[in-house]
C-alpha cells in the first residue's frame, strides 16, 4: 500500500504509527480515535479496500480513482469528498503547474488521494499534531488546515504570475510581435487554468460555512473557514485582474503590431512614388531621344539646325515640369 503517513489521533494527540491500514482500523475502533491516512498513487485495489472500510461513495471512488477532476465538494451522507487543484509557480520555466488532491472526510477519519508528488501535505500533518487542541476538533480541523495549506501555497504563484504581467507590460513596446503575442497567450492560458482551480473554493468555501450550524462544526472552526474564504474572494479577485490585464496587453499589442505594418507600409509607398516619380521623369528624355533614334529617312527635324537644341531643352523641359510636379504632391 503506497501509504504516505498514516496515524490515530485522540484528544489531538498522536497515539499509533500503525503498520498497515488493518492495524490502523482496529486503532480506529478500539480506541475511539481518529483515522488520518495519505495515500500516493493508489491501485484501484488499494483503493477499494480502503472504500469498503469508510464505506465511501463509489461516484466519489470513482472520480478518486480517475483523476482528471474539477474543483468540488459533494457530500454523501455524513462523507465530505473535495477535489483541490493545488498549483506551484516554477522559476525556471516561469510556468504555473497544477496538481490534484482529493479529499475524504467522515466523523472519525480523514483521508487524501493523490496521484502525483504535489502537494507536499507533511507540512499540514506537523502543524496539526504542533497544535494539539486545533487537532482535538475534529475531522474538520484537519480539512480547514488542507483548504488553509492549498490556498497559502497560491500566494507565491500569484506573485510569480504578476512579476510575469509586469514584464509583459514592459516589453509591450519594444518586444518583437511574434515572441510576445506566443507569451502573452500562453501566460493566459495558465491564469485560466489558475481560475479554474480557484474559483470553486468560493462556492465549497460558501457551503461549508452554511453547513456549519446543521452539522454542529465547531464555531472556532467556521471562524477559521471563514478567514480562507475571505482569502480566496480577494484571490479571485486579482485573478480576475490578471485576465482583464492580459486581455487589454494582448489587444494593446495588436493595436501596436497593426501600427508599425501600417507605419512600414506608408515607408514603403513613399519609396515606391520616389521612385515612380524618378522613373517619370527619366522617361520624358527617354521618349524623345527615341523618336529620334528611329533612323527614318523621312523626319522633318533631322536636318533642322535648331533640331538637336531644341530636342535638349524639350527633354531639360519636361524632366522640370515632371520635378516641380512630384514636389509639390510631395512625392519627391
Amino acid at each position: 500500500m503506497p501509504i504516505i503517513d498514516n496515524a490515530v489521533y485522540v484528544d489531538g494527540r498522536r497515539i499509533a504509527d500503525p503498520a498497515s491500514l488493518d492495524q490502523t482500523f482496529e486503532y480506529m475502533r478500539d480506541q475511539k480515535g481518529m483515522g488520518w491516512i495519505g495515500l500516493l498513487r493508489p491501485t484501484d485495489d488499494e483503493l477499494m479496500t480502503v472504500a469498503a472500510e469508510f464505506e465511501l461513495h463509489a461516484l466519489a471512488v470513482e472520480d478518486a480513482r480517475k483523476g482528471h477532476q474539477r474543483a468540488k465538494l459533494e457530500r454523501y451522507g455524513d462523507t465530505l469528498f473535495l477535489v483541490l487543484r493545488p498549483a506551484w509557480y516554477i522559476d525556471e520555466t516561469e510556468t504555473v503547474e497544477f496538481g490534484e488532491l482529493h479529499v475524504f472526510v467522515g466523523p472519525d477519519f480523514v483521508l487524501t488521494v493523490r496521484h502525483g508528488e504535489a502537494p507536499d501535505l507533511s507540512r499540514v500533518r506537523q502543524r496539526m499534531e504542533a497544535d494539539p487542541a486545533l487537532l482535538a476538533r475534529g475531522t474538520e480541523a484537519v480539512l480547514y488546515a488542507i483548504l488553509d495549506e492549498v490556498v497559502d501555497q497560491y500566494t507565491p504563484v500569484m506573485r510569480g504570475v504578476e512579476n510575469d504581467i509586469d514584464e509583459i507590460e514592459d516589453a509591450l513596446f519594444t518586444e518583437t510581435a511574434t515572441s510576445l503575442s506566443r507569451r502573452i497567450y500562453e501566460l493566459s492560458g495558465e491564469v485560466i487554468a489558475f481560475q479554474r482551480g480557484t474559483q470553486p473554493l468560493d462556492g465549497m468555501l460558501a457551503g461549508l460555512l452554511r453547513g456549519g450550524e446543521k452539522y454542529g462544526v465547531d464555531l472556532e472552526l467556521q471562524r477559521l473557514l471563514r478567514d480562507v474564504h475571505d482569502h480566496v474572494l480577494r484571490l479571485n479577485d486579482r485573478i480576475a485582474s490578471f485576465r482583464a490585464i492580459l486581455d487589454n496587453a494582448l489587444t494593446v499589442h495588436a493595436t501596436i503590431v497593426t501600427q508599425r505594418q501600417t507605419e512600414t507600409s506608408l515607408q514603403q509607398n513613399e519609396q515606391v512614388k520616389k521612385i515612380s516619380g524618378w522613373a517619370a521623369i527619366l522617361f520624358g528624355p527617354t521618349l524623345i531621344g527615341g523618336i529620334y533614334g528611329m533612323n527614318f529617312d523621312h523626319m522633318p527635324e533631322l536636318h533642322w539646325a535648331w533640331g538637336y537644341p531644341l530636342a535638349l531643352a524639350l527633354m531639360a523641359a519636361t524632366s522640370v515640369t515632371l520635378w516641380a510636379l512630384f514636389k509639390w504632391r510631395k512625392w519627391m
